[in-house]
């Protein structure tokens, strides 16, 4: 247990020193925020920060630090050390100035802001990338709460139309459909406190559960430094590409931009977006904890937790809360776990609908112009669902060409900050180097995954050096294009 509370000790220290060395690179000051100065009533409305805070949290969530940490527990607890440094020196990092980017530039999408920062054709890119993005998020965290549902009331001895995944799934989307199209205070901005607090007390209440009983021990890194998964999969890059939420992921650069337009200070973006990341890191350790020390281990191997992950996620989250809690604690903790990707989903549907705004121009303060977009957003959500639940469309292939779109958009991001702190003329390797990072693992992940380049049989042997060479061009281009530009012409410039 030594492991644990060493890394979730780093979390919390993190917040409070590297954190703070983000935060003064960036340099806050007191300007108008786009909250102020464009308030809309609809997307652009002053919150209070406590409750921007939450809604964040609940934004980037999702089923990323659930999911993504029990499958990363399959490697053992060396997922710990990507949980605990991802976390505090790459997700926190890509979240405050996804976040901070957008609150410099109107509030703009996040692929309006790769654009100014990385030049027009990035821009497109990134446009396609954030839709298509945040709508398989949407869809699998509409699949993903209805499937938890049903497991609810199929242990409660339901057997009739509550136990079906295709009526929860149309519920799911319905309200969806309504979180999307309302003003962001109507409905995210009153419930999502309440959810916070079933989130928070969900993760406690299973971290809780692991130290009151005897029978579960969570092993030391140092003690089982090796890889664990039963499949052999190599810990590079799979294991940094399957956490994903739980230490950096890209999906939260196209939420943090709500927030972006809803503060009243810059100066609170170290707590709205730092802070949330940190506290997203806290849960995904407590369930990557769970999964390493709730099931058996053979031959050095997580056999027990592959096979109740072979039952479904949704099986699988159940049973860690059966484990840990028992009786009214499942309640509880499922509830958590089934608001937490609601309230990720919503906004991820949001959250495209804003990037096509963006893209095509359209305001978004009448009733028309947000139907023009909700309509198709959604439809193409439920289309996907729907397919999933009728066995036409894998959900466990959405989900795989998901994290490694969702990690490829974080890199790019992370680039952008880096050309951005470039132009401010501040310490731009901050971002420079976990962007590198993220580029040497979304390219050996495209090398070798099954549903991408991996299907032609490519190994270790050709991926890895294919991921360092690719980092190494991108980083070399970055160094070149600093080197070449003046810095006030081609800010002038991006200004125009």
């Amino acid at each position: 247990m030594i492991s644990f509370f060493l890394c979730l000790a780093i979390l919390i220290v993190g917040y409070f020193t590297y954190g703070k060395v983000v935060e003064n690179t960036f340099g806050p000051d007191d300007r108008e925020t786009p909250a102020v100065k464009i308030n809309d009533g609809i997307d652009y409305v002053v919150m209070p920060q406590w409750k921007l805070f939450l809604v964040q949290l609940l934004n980037i969530a999702g089923l990323g630090p659930i999911f993504g940490a029990m499958q990363g527990a399959l490697w053992g607890p060396v997922v710990f050390l990507w949980i605990t440094f991802g976390t505090v020196f790459a997700g926190g990092v890509h979240d405050f100035f996804s976040g901070m980017m957008s609150e410099r530039n109107d509030g703009a999408s996040i692929s309006e802001i790769a654009g100014i920062y990385l030049g027009g054709v990035m821009k497109n890119v990134m446009r396609v990338f954030s839709v298509v993005l945040l709508i398989m998020v949407g869809t699998v965290f509409a699949v993903g709460p209805a499937g938890l549902i049903v497991t609810l009331f199929k242990n409660g001895g339901f057997d009739n139309i509550l136990s079906t995944t295709l009526f929860w799934l149309i519920i799911v989307l319905v309200y969806y459909f309504t979180a999307t199209f309302l003003s962001i205070d109507k409905i995210i901005g009153k419930i999502y406190p309440i959810f916070g607090i079933c989130l928070i007390i969900m993760a406690v209440g299973v971290a809780v559960g692991i130290f009151t009983h005897a029978e579960y021990n969570i092993p030391e890194i140092w003690e089982n430094f090796t890889n664990m998964h039963p499949a052999g999969t190599p810990i590079w890059s799979f294991m940094f590409i399957t956490v994903a939420c739980g230490a950096i992921s890209g999906f939260h650069a196209t939420q943090s931009p709500l927030m972006a337009r809803c503060m009243k200070s810059e100066k609170q973006g170290r707590f709205v977006f730092y802070g949330a990341m940190v506290c997203e890191g806290v849960i995904a350790l407590i369930w990557a904890a769970a999964g390493c020390s709730l099931y058996e281990v053979t031959g050095g191997l997580n056999t027990g937790l592959q096979a109740v992950l072979d039952n479904g996620q949704s099986a699988a989250i159940y049973d860690v809360c059966a484990k840990t809690m028992g009786g009214v604690g499942i309640a509880l903790a499922m509830l958590g776990v089934i608001a937490c990707p609601i309230t990720s989903g919503d906004t991820a549907f949001r959250s495209a609908r804003l990037v096509l705004a963006d893209w095509m121009h359209i305001e978004q303060k009448s009733y028309a112009n947000r139907l023009k977009l909700c309509v198709p957003v959604l439809g193409v959500g439920a289309i996907l669902g729907i397919g999933n639940c009728l066995g036409y469309i894998d959900y466990t292939v959405i989900w795989r060409y998901f994290s490694w779109t969702n990690q490829t958009l974080a890199m790019i991001v992370l680039w952008a900050a880096s050309m951005f702190l470039f132009y401010e003329k501040k310490n731009y390797w901050i971002t420079a180097v976990p962007a590198t990072f993220m580029s040497a693992v979304s390219a050996t992940y495209f090398m070798m995954a099954p549903e991408c380049l991996g299907a032609f049989g490519i190994g270790t042997n050709v991926a890895y050096p294919v991921g360092i060479i690719v980092a190494a061009l991108f980083l070399g281009i970055f160094v070149y294009t600093i080197k070449k530009r003046d810095v006030k012409p081609a800010y002038d410039t991006l200004k125009k």
